[in-house]
């Protein structure tokens, strides 16, 4: 009886423990368990990004497209920078929010990097982030054709993140596109 007393918690402990661990293991990222998925894509209170720069204005973007969150203080963002350049080479159109960052920092970081967006906007007061749930940046969207958001990826993509979790919604959102 007394093995029974000691033990009986212990196990239980451990059973909870790995059901917690399953849990959190079930539903990676960017799957569509998040709550994001198969919503329009809210208004978004952002501010231009600079003159020199396409506005972007959701309303205006045909087509589905890559969002992405960004920032110049952000190491991620750097990590992930060269695939988004890989990516708009490609023809993929990724629109870019500044995510919390002064316009300098974010017009030097582009300048350095190099500019994989087709239209920029900024979320200095993290607004936007807000509306839609954004924890920090880099955090990318696939909004499809009709805006509806498909599918999120909070972190630096990779190219086995992309490969793997993210082009077959994109490409899934291109196909639906493509078939009107």
């Amino acid at each position: 009886m007394n093995r029974l007393v000691i033990w009986a918690p212990l196990v239980s402990i451990a059973l909870l423990l790995a059901v917690f661990a399953i849990a959190l293991m079930d539903r990676p990222q960017g799957t569509p368990g998040d709550p994001m998925a198969g919503r329009p894509l809210p208004v978004l209170p952002v501010t231009e990004f600079g003159e020199s720069f396409v506005h972007f204005d959701p309303a205006s973007v045909e087509g589905p497209y890559l969002l992405n969150f960004w920032a110049s203080w952000c190491a991620p963002c750097r990590i992930e920078h060269p695939l988004l350049m890989e990516l708009a080479e490609t023809g993929i159109p990724i629109h870019g929010i500044s995510y919390a960052d002064r316009p300098e920092n974010a017009h030097a970081f582009l300048n350095e990097l190099g500019n994989p967006f087709t239209s920029l906007a900024a979320d200095h007061e993290r607004r936007a982030a807000l509306e839609l749930g954004v924890t920090g940046a880099p955090e990318t969207f696939i909004i499809d054709a009709e805006g509806v958001i498909r599918a999120r990826w909070r972190g630096a993509i990779t190219l086995q993140i992309w490969e793997q979790r993210l082009e077959p919604v994109w490409q899934a959102a291109v196909a639906e596109a493509e078939a009107g």
